[in-house]
């Protein structure tokens, strides 16, 4: 069931600015043990939420490796969604408005630190697992370089130490096609619907890769001049998100993956920043993956101390993060077991 805690009082972001009230919705799954040592924290990714047995099942739910029998498993919608927790479609307690365009610029750091204050509100002192794929990667590691004392393990998959120019220049695509839709500058929740499709369909192209799109998406009719399968695909998915999310958040909220990295601020290079996260570690790369190459899971592999890599194959590139449960599953328990004994 999705709940809302709300942080009352000034939450001072990243960038100097601050927001007066912070609401944050999340789920939970499983109960809290008297030990307090059984806590799953999922960081979610882009368009996500917190329902994180929904969209990554098999991974998360009965008889999973993440079992709520056995786990008390907490998901928080991202600072700057449309979800439930506070974005530019809540209410700026300034105007009584919406904040629309003046919602300020956030961080990933930013979105940890709403996490922060959850697990705080929630009573947790320890988080064994710590998990995220994509985007939620990004917030995980980012949170074991704020409380390095509070998480044992750390899992990540298909992700990166900080956004690589190729992310930044994808990401400034999709900006550019929302911002390129002539209802982008009106004031109301359906402003960029046309650019967010366009933008969705770019990012579908770094989401997947050619053999997908190959297998599934070609059209066995020869004589076809116009309505193409690939084509069809490409209007579908970009609709299906225009129905469940917004543009104002979709921007939001890749401005702040283009943020990400772990050694702003603290170490001159990644590595240096890699090598302070103590947590016992698993990273999953997947060898198709366009968008976060495997390059980048191999990096911090190199220089976290205490890490685990593999590789797995898919066709589903990037989205087999979320497609690959059956894999994952079985990686992430037999990486686990010598933390659980089970």
């Amino acid at each position: 069931m999705l709940r809302t805690f709300t942080y009352d009082g000034t939450f001072t972001l990243e960038n100097g600015q601050s927001l007066e009230r912070v609401d944050i919705a999340y789920e939970t799954y499983g109960q809290l043990n008297e030990k307090k040592d059984n806590v799953v924290w999922v960081c979610h990714a882009l368009t996500a939420n917190a329902a994180a047995t929904e969209w990554w099942p098999g991974v998360i739910g009965e008889n999973t490796v993440l079992d709520p029998a056995k786990y008390f498993i907490v998901c928080a919608n991202i600072l700057g969604s449309c979800y439930g927790t506070t974005g530019p479609l809540s209410i700026n307690p300034a105007t009584g408005k919406p904040y629309y365009y003046d919602f300020p610029a956030i961080s990933i750091r930013d979105m940890v630190k709403a996490h922060i204050a959850l697990k705080e509100e929630l009573g947790i002192d320890k988080i064994f697992l710590l998990a995220g794929g994509s985007m939620g990667g990004y917030q995980a590691l980012e949170w074991c370089m704020m409380e390095p004392d509070v998480i044992d393990n750390l899992f990540l998959i298909a992700t990166s130490a900080s956004e690589t120019a190729w992310g930044i220049a994808v990401h400034e695509a999709q900006r550019i096609a929302i911002e390129a839709d002539d209802t982008w500058q009106e004031n109301n929740e359906q402003a960029g619907s046309k650019g967010l499709k366009a933008a969705r369909a770019i990012g579908m192209l770094t989401y997947r890769n050619y053999r997908v799109f190959k297998q599934q998406q070609t059209d066995t009719d020869f004589s076809k001049l116009d309505n193409f399968k690939a084509s069809s695909y490409m209007n579908y998915q970009g609709e299906k998100l225009v129905k469940r999310f917004n543009a104002f958040s979709y921007r939001c909220l890749t401005k702040a993956m283009d943020t990400h990295n772990i050694a702003r601020g603290r170490t001159k290079t990644l590595s240096a920043a890699l090598q302070q996260i103590r947590q016992h570690t698993f990273i999953i790369g997947i060898e198709s993956d366009l968008l976060c190459p495997t390059e980048e899971q191999q990096l911090m592999a190199s220089h976290i101390p205490d890490c685990a890599l593999l590789l797995i194959d898919s066709d589903y590139g990037h989205d087999g993060f979320l497609t690959e449960s059956t894999a994952i599953n079985e990686q992430l328990q037999e990486w686990l077991h010598p933390y659980t004994g089970v």
